[in-house]
């Protein structure tokens, strides 16, 4: 059997048990291959006289469509070009662009030639870029013209995307190369693709290390959980330097012969994104928490959407968002857990009814095990940890040039997650938080997420987020940044609103004992910085300008908390 006839087979058997998660959890297995180079192998293979679109990007007014055999030829062309101009097999490209055709194309031809791709959001700083230049060993990078003068001192083949500019080579040119690609040997499996830096929400950035299986093959599980068939129309809302857009923007959407549907919406406008819903006729569609928080401000029964799958994944969506799409369009987004050093490990996929707050099952080809991180063993709620026996093919290698770290992350047979998690007696796992948010409050542990989602029932609460604040009694005490919906005012009966909300909902040891309110600090990929905010109150000293104080309902004793009785 061929490497293509082979990996259509693994993707085959999820299209046909989309309904029956159990029975594809029970049957997949990952294709295993010595040698691949998805491009190639299986990109090329379905490209062959298909007119399909492969892409579609809309600019306001304008349609940019490419069919799958024209990208295919495009793509070809693109590799053969970089080839002359001295990309070679194993060298670092760093690729800084904006949705546009030129990503895919290139994203392609590096895989045809061997080469390495660092992708990279446009809208980075100097110093974060300067780091990956630096650490990446970059030696040849494609941008715009906008963006060239970041790269005015570093000796790079420097390539550049649109204008011309002076002392930069032409991507337009790739267009008279030829359009038949003949690599110079094959492509070892376990070879390096791609280069991520992960989105430092709490630490530097560390570079995590994907080979010619890890995320081309092992975005089968994504596939599975998107629920992404042959013939769709998918968008999905992420910016090509995020590993988001190679899960469900490429690879996904690739996997499943379907057509990516990308949106251009630099204002962040939600009306933007539900009018090329309607208009483009997605039938899925998947998209960061930030964005569905967004999205349900707009009164979405005005957008009569053709959807028949929605999903989110980067942080936990929380349950009333879900519900809130559910009562406008009759379809329940379904939310997954993944990284960027994995594809999707864990999902509620259309072959199960989802439960409110629970992200789902082990999806196919993981095999999930929770770790108390006190005792090391398996337990009901611990830290979310994969088995690497067998290993699944969606783990990264490693991270580059960082031995300690990778003896800690692959520690015991297991790849951790550093996230918290607990399994109910079906077998459902439901998200506490990361490992690090997760803290103590008069002796009572508090789970973050649990707090926000109560916080985002309130008809004024946009959105939320809850990091412990030093306290002389409880230790610390949950403290809620908010950002309020439209309309809203910041005053001191709106905080009080709020938190009798929380005190309605939740047992006394969670209650909010303080709020702000505020724009949340965020990562470019639109993920709270918690811990910049746990920083800001670890230095606080006393009540701050703009804090709303709870007041105290009950005492010590009342509480229960331990050792008081």
């Amino acid at each position: 059997m061929s490497k293509t006839d082979r990996f259509r087979a693994a993707r085959d058997l999820l299209l046909e048990l989309r309904e029956d998660h159990d029975a594809a959890y029970e049957r997949f297995r990952w294709p295993e291959f010595d040698e691949f180079n998805w491009a190639l192998d299986w990109f090329d293979a379905i490209a062959q006289g298909n007119t399909r679109d492969a892409l579609r990007i809309v600019d306001g007014a304008s349609v940019t469509s490419v069919t799958y055999e024209e990208l295919s030829r495009r793509s070809s062309r693109v590799a053969n070009w970089l080839r002359e101009q001295g990309v070679d097999r194993g060298n670092r490209v760093l690729l800084m662009l904006d949705n546009q055709a030129a990503v895919w194309e290139t994203l392609l031809a590096a895989m045809k030639l061997g080469a390495v791709v660092i992708p990279t959001y446009t809208t980075i700083g100097p110093a974060d870029l300067a780091d990956r230049l630096e650490r990446g060993a970059v030696s040849h990078v494609i941008t715009t013209a906008a963006l060239t003068g970041a790269f005015a001192q570093a000796d790079l083949t420097k390539i550049v995307v649109g204008p011309p500019v002076d002392g930069w080579l032409d991507y337009a040119d790739a267009a008279h190369a030829s359009p038949e690609f003949v690599p110079d040997g094959p492509t070892p499996a376990d070879q390096e693709l791609f280069l991520y830096f992960t989105s430092g929400t709490t630490s530097k950035p560390k570079l995590a290390q994907h080979n010619h299986t890890s995320y081309p093959v092992g975005h089968l599980s994504g596939m599975y959980w998107n629920g992404v068939q042959p013939g769709d129309v998918h968008l999905n809302i992420s910016a090509p330097g995020w590993a988001k857009h190679a899960w469900s923007s490429f690879f996904v959407p690739f996997n499943a012969e379907a057509t990516v549907l990308s949106v251009a919406n630099p204002t962040g406008s939600a009306q933007v994104v539900l009018d090329a819903l309607v208009e483009h006729g997605a039938t899925t569609f998947c998209a960061p928490p930030t964005v569905w928080r967004l999205l349900i401000q707009q009164d979405l029964r005005q957008w009569p959407v053709r959807l028949r799958e929605a999903g989110s994944v980067g942080e936990p969506l929380n349950p009333e968002v879900i519900e809130h799409v559910r009562q406008a369009w009759g379809i329940t987004v379904r939310d997954a857990f993944g990284q960027t050093e994995t594809t999707a490990q864990i999902g509620n996929t259309a072959g199960l009814p989802v439960r409110p707050g629970s992200m789902g099952k082990p999806l196919p080809g993981y095999e999930i095990v929770l770790i108390d991180p006190i005792t090391g063993q398996p337990a009901d709620e611990g830290e979310i940890c994969v088995k690497l026996d067998p290993r699944p093919v969606g783990v990264m290698s490693g991270y580059l040039g960082n031995p300690e770290k990778n003896a800690e992350t692959f520690g015991g047979g297991y790849y951790h997650t550093g996230d918290i998690a607990s399994r109910d007696a079906d077998g459902y796992l439901t998200y506490v938080g990361r490992a690090d948010d997760v803290f103590k409050s008069y002796d009572y542990r508090v789970s973050p997420f649990e707090l926000e989602s109560v916080l985002l029932e309130h008809d004024e609460v946009a959105e939320a987020a809850v990091v412990p604040s030093p306290d002389v009694v409880g230790l610390v005490v949950p403290k809620a940044f908010v950002t309020l919906a439209a309309g809203a005012e910041p005053s001191e009966s709106t905080a009080r609103s709020i938190l009798a909300h929380v005190q309605d909902q939740l047992a006394p040891h969670q209650w909010i004992r303080r709020l702000e309110f505020g724009p949340l600090p965020k990562t470019t990929s639109g993920k709270i910085r918690r811990a910049e905010l746990r920083k800001q109150e670890d230095a606080r000293e006393s009540v701050v300008d703009g804090e709303y104080l709870a007041q105290d309902l009950f005492d010590l004793v009342a509480l229960g908390a331990p050792g008081m009785g």
